[in-house]
């Protein structure tokens, strides 16, 4: 992303994170736990999320919450331990993206930074706030290019990035871009006085559309830097390769994953860029490469796992082999399986011995 002049971005802004959903596309693991707090690299996601909002020294931030609300709040409570404000508002029955900020309207005093629930990226947001501001925008979408946009909002925007189009999702065969809607806003204040105060309103379905078919000041905000949702089993398992492989920053977390203690160097193969909660029991013969292990994974003699997560409490028994695959807590796999490439698995699953996933 280009660096824009930052002078004049004293105003106390704050961040809106969207963090209601159900997170359907990400079934089953998020069946017992709330997308914004499914661990990534050991590390409750949402983390991520205010560790790059800090980095832009925005320390006031609003959740919207509906489902499993009490685990997120529990975690994370007022914020003040991890040197933010988090307030919180509830909705019962989702009302669109749209809708959950004009929910928080009395929270709002000016321009607010809105973010997607399921966004790991390391774009500078003080770069976007200064786009918008030199830009003297009423709203800025952040954008990405990505090699496969279908399933995304498209937006096409003029050279000087006022956007001319913004098509939320269209099917596959009229795609005709590769520019995305990356699931970062920049907004004004006046943005909420265009969402009706009843009913489901979308950004991206109505009130972005709207805004550009008037002629409002709308500007497309393209960024080079890296961008992932994990909205799905396979971008989760992506986002997770980006951690692994450095692209992006692990945040400051007070309970840092550490290298195992319960196993022995010479008899097992672990490579450099898995990560391990410390209390992992690893037995002789196992070799783990290139993926994550929560605590208390107990994985016994000569299983092979690779390029996958494993969350907290599962249990991989001898010679079994797991390639790209996601399992969640407290599994068991049996002695021989094989769990192929796209297998997710939630909670408290059991694979037999032997048997092929």
């Amino acid at each position: 992303m280009l660096s824009f002049p930052r002078e004049g971005l004293d105003a106390v802004i704050k961040a809106f994170i969207l963090a209601g959903g159900k997170g359907a596309r990400l079934r089953p693991l998020v069946l017992h736990v709330p997308k914004p707090i499914v661990p990534l690299a050991n590390i409750p996601f949402l983390f991520f999320q205010i560790d790059h909002i800090k980095r832009a020294d925005i320390t006031e931030i609003i959740l919207s919450l509906s489902y499993q609300p009490r685990k997120i709040t529990d975690i994370f409570g007022d914020g003040m331990k991890y040197g933010v404000t988090m307030r919180y508002t509830h909705e019962d029955l989702p009302r669109g993206t749209a809708g959950a900020l004009k929910a928080a309207e009395n929270l709002i005093d000016d321009t607010t930074v809105v973010l997607n629930g399921d966004i790991l990226t390391d774009i500078d947001l003080r770069d976007v706030l200064a786009f918008h501001k030199e830009r003297k925008a009423e709203a800025t979408i952040v954008t990405a290019r990505v090699m496969n946009p279908a399933g995304y909002g498209l937006v096409e925007a003029a050279p000087d990035g006022r956007v001319i189009r913004f098509t939320e999702k269209p099917p596959e065969d009229e795609v005709t871009g590769d520019t995305i809607n990356a699931g970062i806003y920049v907004l004004e204040r006046s943005v909420l006085d265009r969402i009706p105060g009843e009913g489901t309103q979308s950004f991206e379905r109505d009130i972005f559309p709207a805004m550009v078919q008037e002629g409002a000041r709308v500007y497309a905000c393209l960024t080079h830097g890296y961008w992932q949702d994990i909205g799905s089993p396979q971008k989760y398992l992506e986002a997770s390769f980006g951690i692994i492989s450095g692209r992006t920053k692990m945040p400051g977390y007070p309970q840092k994953a550490c290298p195992p203690n319960n196993w022995k160097k010479q008899e097992v193969s672990i490579d450099a860029f898995s990560i391990l909660d410390g209390k992992c029991v690893i037995k002789s013969g196992v070799a783990i490469e290139n993926s994550v292990l929560g605590e208390g994974c107990r994985i016994e003699e000569g299983a092979l796992i690779k390029d996958s997560v494993i969350w907290s409490g599962t249990r991989i028994m001898a010679h079994a082999r797991i390639e790209k695959a996601v399992i969640g807590r407290l599994c068991h796999i049996g002695e021989g399986a094989r769990l192929r490439p796209g297998t997710v698995l939630g909670d408290k699953s059991t694979v037999s011995d032997f048997s092929i996933v």
